[in-house]
């Protein structure tokens, strides 16, 4: 490969302005130089030697995505529309900001802190950590670290955190429930760890300012898993004729719900309503449309991205950042007032 040494003996330049050309350091450099540099870089196919230019500048021009897929619910954490969404809008910025993306994904804390401590990254976005994961990924690996939606308030001491009031959309949507007659409102989710305990919290906050005591059993509990979530969503439907509505801690499990009740002729919103979180492309084509809180999911992988950045080039960030929610109201609650 032709090197920047050469280019400029055959230009009869100086290898700092060819330099300066390639690398876009182009304010000293006037027009005419730039075209007949540019013409010759194409002319011969030149392509710069990134990482020769990286090791000289003590950067690598990598960001590193490394994502903990928990092995009772994900078989492929990618085929979830709300990490699809996620990690677009972090490739996008990634790649915009001229870095790029090194992804790992594994169902293990330890091999995630192993595989990262050993990457040449400038810096690392987590996804999917639980309690003191953050802080066991950020003990070994101390180039800047942003998390997205952590939960452990200890190891916000440790790194950035990006997220939502999780509790507080929850409760708008279950308060909105209550105010159209519902009273006997069910709660779905896989687990109570996390951002899906902040739901559960704003779910019960919501039923408690009602004056309306939560029961045990309200709780309906799926499994996510292939081979069992039929099962469970078959139970499921089974205890759903005893409920006006349904909040399910995510889009996905609202459009399984449904689907299911679709199935066994229990109609919705006419039977159950039945409400969703986090307003992904999937709520939005499924019919009925998809009542749900919104988030900005490709936004606020673009904000943990840019946060990130931020970090690496040395600003200061505040430890907690909060994307907004807001309440979007389709066909699937209904009034029974």
């Amino acid at each position: 490969m032709i090197t920047i040494k050469e280019i400029a003996k055959q230009l009869n330049m100086s290898t700092t302005t060819v330099s300066n050309v390639i690398h876009g350091k182009t304010g000293e450099v006037s027009d005419a130089t730039i075209k007949i540099v540019e013409d010759y870089l194409k002319k011969v196919d030149y392509v710069p030697n990134i990482n020769a230019r990286n090791l000289a500048q003590n950067e690598s021009k990598i960001i590193g995505v490394a994502l903990k897929a928990r092995a009772d619910k994900y078989e492929n954490l990618l085929m979830d529309p709300f990490v699809s969404e996620l990690i677009g809008g972090i490739e996008e910025s990634i790649r915009k900001a001229g870095y790029f993306m090194m992804l790992y994904i594994s169902r293990d804390t330890d091999e995630i802190m192993r595989h990262v401590s050993t990457w040449n990254v400038d810096g690392l976005l987590l996804f999917g950590m639980l309690n003191d994961d953050g802080i066991r990924v950020s003990e070994r690996y101390k180039k800047p670290i942003v998390c997205i939606d952590t939960y452990s308030i200890e190891g916000l001491k440790h790194f950035i955190n990006v997220g939502l009031d999780d509790e507080k959309g929850t409760f708008e949507m279950v308060n909105y429930m209550i105010s159209l007659g519902h009273k006997k409102i069910a709660f779905l989710s896989d687990n109570l760890n996390g951002v899906d305990y902040a739901r559960f919290s704003g779910y019960k906050r919501a039923l408690s300012e009602a004056g309306i005591e939560f029961q045990k059993d309200w709780f309906l509990k799926i499994n996510p898993r292939s081979k069992e979530v039929q099962a469970s969503l078959e139970d499921i439907c089974k205890k759903i004729t005893g409920f006006d509505a349904v909040m399910c801690v995510s889009d996905l499990y609202a459009v399984q719900l449904i689907s299911s009740l679709n199935d066994r002729g229990i109609r919705v919103p006419e039977d159950v309503s039945v409400a969703g979180f986090d307003d992904t492309l999937l709520g939005q084509l499924h019919r009925p449309a998809l009542t749900t809180v919104h988030q900005d999911v490709k936004g606020k992988g673009i904000v943990a991205t840019e946060t990130l950045l931020k970090c690496i080039r040395g600003e200061k960030t505040p430890k907690q950042i909060q994307i907004p929610t807001k309440l979007v109201i389709r066909d699937t609650v209904m009034d029974i007032r």
